[in-house]
């Protein structure tokens, strides 16, 4: 049933409307699970007597616990403040607990640490398939952060697919090359540290093909 109103009709029922929270609070839902992983990884209760690879297992193994019900603790209150679920949100934890619970399950570690190569392997494969469509799909991800003309959602994603075949790579050379204490930190510290700084870098292209008012591309 609808109702009329001095706008028109309405259903009886609604979608609840989007609400909005504060930037500092929405920083911390984003990267609130990221700090977590790292504490718990450096905090992790381990016997003692293990060797190198054997401790940095254990607190993997440790740290992946934590940081899966936390990161979908984040996705949970994230909607609950905003009645909506970001979809890049969405698609990350989808592959973290994947890949996390492969990696408690069997005991492997590499599972954890090919998860944000799979993650920008996958975003990019996407985003690729969409330019072949003659479409930006990163578009439908951040247009209402991001109110730009068609053009320059082209050339932010073909930026965005490189950048993150980049990382795909840089973080494949760290945890193959070195320790998993430093893979850790790189992906603490570094990937957070080079999204935002990537981000940022593309702000003269936001503001050249910026939509006029805001409105919709």
């Amino acid at each position: 049933m609808a109702f009329r109103t001095p706008r028109g009709y309405v259903g009886a029922m609604s979608a609840p409307a989007e609400r909005h929270i504060h930037p500092l609070l929405k920083l911390v839902l984003e990267i609130g699970p990221i700090a977590v992983f790292f504490l718990a990884y450096r905090m992790a209760p381990v016997p003692e007597g293990l060797g190198t690879s054997e401790r940095q297992l254990e607190q993997i193994l440790f740290s992946t616990k934590v940081f899966v019900p936390t990161i979908l603790l984040a996705l949970a209150a994230s909607y609950a403040l905003t009645r909506k679920l970001p979809k890049m949100a969405v698609i990350t934890a989808i592959v973290v607990t994947v890949f996390g619970g492969l990696t408690l399950v069997l005991r492997d570690d590499t599972f954890v640490k090919m998860k944000p190569t799979i993650l920008y392997g996958i975003v990019a494969g996407i985003l690729g398939f969409g330019l072949m469509r003659g479409q930006s799909y990163l578009k439908y991800l951040m247009d209402e952060l991001i109110p730009m003309r068609e053009e320059g959602w082209m050339k932010f994603t073909v930026r965005f697919i490189v950048f993150y075949l980049l990382l795909a790579i840089a973080n494949e050379f760290v945890w193959r090359s070195w320790g998993t204490d430093t893979w850790v930190n790189f992906r603490t510290f570094v990937l957070p540290a080079a999204n935002f700084l990537f981000i940022m870098a593309q702000v003269p292209l936001f503001q050249r093909y910026a939509m006029v008012g805001g409105g919709k591309g």
